[in-house]
Parts: C-alpha cells; structure tokens; sequence
C-alpha cells in the first residue's frame, strides 16, 4: 500500500533514524539533493569555529604540529579508505576533483606511454560529468592522444588493443546508472588498458571495493554524500602497484618527500603522499572531518551494508511512489529498477514538446517552492528530454518524507503551477 502511515511506520522501524539527529535540518524542508550537496552536520559549526578562534587564532602556526594539521589529508584519507574498500595509507584528502583526475589521467598516461606506446586511447562514457571529459580532452590535446566517447553499453566493444585508459564514473550523475567496476575493470585490464574511476556519485552512498575490483586509479568528491561543505577537498586513491611509477604533474611542495628541507630539486614523496601539491585548505578539511564522523558512527549501526539497503529501499519506494500518483503527467524513468546498477539517486524524465520544451525546470523550480528540494538537468542533445533528480542519502532522508516529496510533485502537476512565470525564469545554477 505504502500510505503514509506505512511509512510513517518505516522511519519508526529505521535502524539508521538516530543519525537524522546529526544533521542540521531546517524545518518544512525535504532535501533531496545531497547527490550535488550534502547536509550540514550539527558539529560542523562549532569545530570549525574551535579552529579559527583556538587553533588558528591562538595556536597559529605550532598548529601545524601541536594541532595536527599537518597530516590531516591522510588521517582524513584513511577514513575515506574504509569506504572504498581501500588499504590504510592508499588515500589522501585534497584539492578538488578536477584537479585530482588530472594528477591520476596524467599519470595513467604517462604509464601506458611507457609501457605500450601505440596505444594513445582514452575511452569514456558520453554522458560522463563534464569535468571529467574536459580534463580529459585538455590531457590528449597535450599528449596527442584521442579521447572516444560512447554510451554505456558501447564501452565492452571498444576495449581495443590500442587503448590506453578506460576512465570512467561509478555512478552517473545524469541517471543513477552504476557501473559493474569489477567487470569492467577486469576487461579493461584484460585488454592491456588501465582504469580510472570517478566516485563523487558512490563515496557514502554505495559500497565501493577498489582493492577487490583491482581498480588501478580513483578520486571522490568531498561535498556530496561525505557531507563535507561546498566546495570540500576531494580524495584520491592509487593502487599501490602504480603509487610510485611516475610523478604526478602537479609536483607541488607538500608532494616532496621532505616538504620542510626546501630543497630545490623535486624528490616526490613515498607511496599516495606525492599525489598532494600545494599547503592544505585546513578549515575545509576540519569541515570534511566532521562529515567523515557521521559515517564512523554509522559503523555501530551496520555500516556502509546498512546504508545501502536503506538507500535502495527509499529510493525504491520513491520510483513506485510517483508511479501510482503521477500518471498521466508525462514522467518516466531513467534510473534503472534493478539494484545492482543503481546508486543513491532516482531520475525522472519528460520529453520536449512541439516547441523543444520538456517543462521539467519549471516543475523542479514549483516543488522547490513547495520546500522540496531536487535539481534539474538539460537535455543532452541526443535525448528529447530533460531531467529531475532526486537523491536519497541514507544519513538524514526518511521514508515518511520520500512520501510528501511525491506527494508534493503530484500536486504541482496536477495543479498546473509549474506553468506560473515565476517558475519559469532559468537561475544560474540549476
């Protein structure tokens, strides 16, 4: 039936409900956009404010040592590690994302430029995250090397003999679709070619085993479902059989195998450690930090295997949910029904009309209004559609809330306000 008492019933049955209470949730809201960014904790205020106002206010620089601020990225990194089913002292917290798979694609390069010269192909998925194919187009231009885009089910075939790296996301942003990373790591590898994953859509919302999937490179996002703040540090993981082969591009003073010699020759630090560059953005990380402790809460409580069977349960009840109360208003379905290639977000669709409008920026605008919060994303030039997302982090959402959340689209279709101007003014971020 899933009425809303049933769900009611649900969230009292949740094993994962008292970790609701960490977050900072403002009241009348349904968030169901921690797939672009995550919810704030409730320590995050105050440990930051301890690390501007003590350590930094009074520490000041002896906090570096008497703080432990000087090797956060890897006490961060090996909490990350346990998520992704790497080894302690494999991961670092640090830069961005873009920045960090532009260290790992260059150095995936380097190796299969020295290893297999003739193959000087990147392959990827044409609907992969933008930054990801524009760092990657940047590399071959600069390395003659070609980058092939094709869609998922393409990628198998195009494992050839020239190809140099498969880099691929987990979980892609624009449907939920997730990749078998075992499988394709193991065909990809199979091939003569390395592996780089991309985990901004998987870190703390589905298992990851980078050690099991014998994956060679990945990096993570640190302000989704890791709840570290806008714009938070990212990580990267090398496996230890590449760790050391080549340097990375940005061989930055925090890579140098002794930061505090000042030498002036570059010597790169033992094992993940050159994947640093340059001094560490320390207030973010502290908020990062404060993200990471939910999940080592959330270890007492069955850990990564509970949240994901939280997540595909609300995130299944969301899919039959808008089945029976949305018929009739044009929605489908991009996310795939099946668990194994699903992660932690459901897309809907709507097709373009006559005129090449789909209406579904305007519907997302409406239910945000409503108080609750999803987000859009535009065609992509082969599909007449558009789309909106609905993420279901494990950590804070509910399961009475996925019911007003369908509930409160339903209205807004049936109603007809999404037609309203108001909701039809494009904002700069969408």
């Amino acid at each position: 039936m899933n009425t809303r008492h049933d769900c009611q019933q649900l969230d009292l049955q949740d094993p994962l409900r008292e970790l609701r209470d960490q977050f900072v949730i403002p009241a009348g809201l349904i968030y169901l956009d921690g797939n672009s960014l995550g919810m704030l904790p409730k320590a995050t205020a105050a440990r930051v404010a301890e690390v501007v106002a003590q350590e930094w206010g009074q520490g000041l620089i002896r906090s570096w040592n008497g703080a432990g601020w000087v090797d956060l990225p890897q006490r961060l990194g090996d909490q990350i590690a346990a998520m992704v089913g790497a080894g302690p002292g494999q991961v670092v917290a640090t830069d961005s994302t873009s920045i960090n798979l532009y260290k790992v694609l260059s150095a995936a390069m380097s190796i299969a430029q020295q290893d297999a010269p003739a193959r000087q192909r990147v392959l990827s998925e044409r609907s992969n995250f933008p930054t990801d194919l524009y760092i990657a187009q940047a590399l071959c231009r600069e390395r003659g090397f070609t980058l092939e885009l094709v869609e998922a089910e393409e990628i198998a075939g195009r494992l050839g003999d020239d190809l140099a790296v498969l880099m691929l996301t987990h979980v892609n942003y624009r449907t939920g679709a997730m990749h078998d990373m075992a499988a394709l790591t193991a065909a990809a590898q199979a091939a003569g070619a390395l592996t780089v994953w991309d985990l901004a859509h998987s870190a703390g919302a589905v298992p990851v085993a980078l050690l099991e999937a014998r994956a060679d490179f990945a990096i993570g996002c640190g302000y989704k479902y890791l709840n570290g703040g806008p714009g938070a540090p990212a990580f990267v993981w090398v496996n230890p059989l590449h760790a050391e082969r080549f340097w990375q591009p940005l061989a930055g003073w925090w890579g140098h195998a002794a930061p505090f010699e000042f030498s002036p020759d570059y010597r790169p630090a033992p094992g993940i450690k050159r994947y640093l560059c340059g001094t560490q953005p320390i207030i973010s990380l502290t908020a990062l930090e404060c993200g990471l402790a939910v999940f080592e809460q959330a270890q007492a409580l069955g850990g990564m295997t509970a949240l994901r069977a939280k997540s595909l349960a609300l995130s299944d009840l969301f899919i039959e949910l808008v089945g029976q109360r949305c018929q009739g208003h044009g929605l489908g379905l991009a996310t795939p029904l099946v668990h194994e290639q699903r992660g932690s977000q459901v897309c809907l669709t709507r097709e373009y009309d006559a005129d090449g409008r789909s209406g579904a920026y305007a519907i997302m605008q409406a239910l945000i209004a409503r108080g609750v919060i999803g987000d859009f994303r535009a065609g992509d030039g082969r599909q007449h559609r558009d789309i909106l997302r609905f993420g279901f982090p494990p950590l804070y959402i509910g399961f009475e809330e996925v019911w007003q959340a369908v509930e409160q689209l339903g209205q807004v279709l049936d109603s007809g306000e999404w037609q309203q101007p108001e909701f039809n003014q494009a904002q700069a971020v969408t």
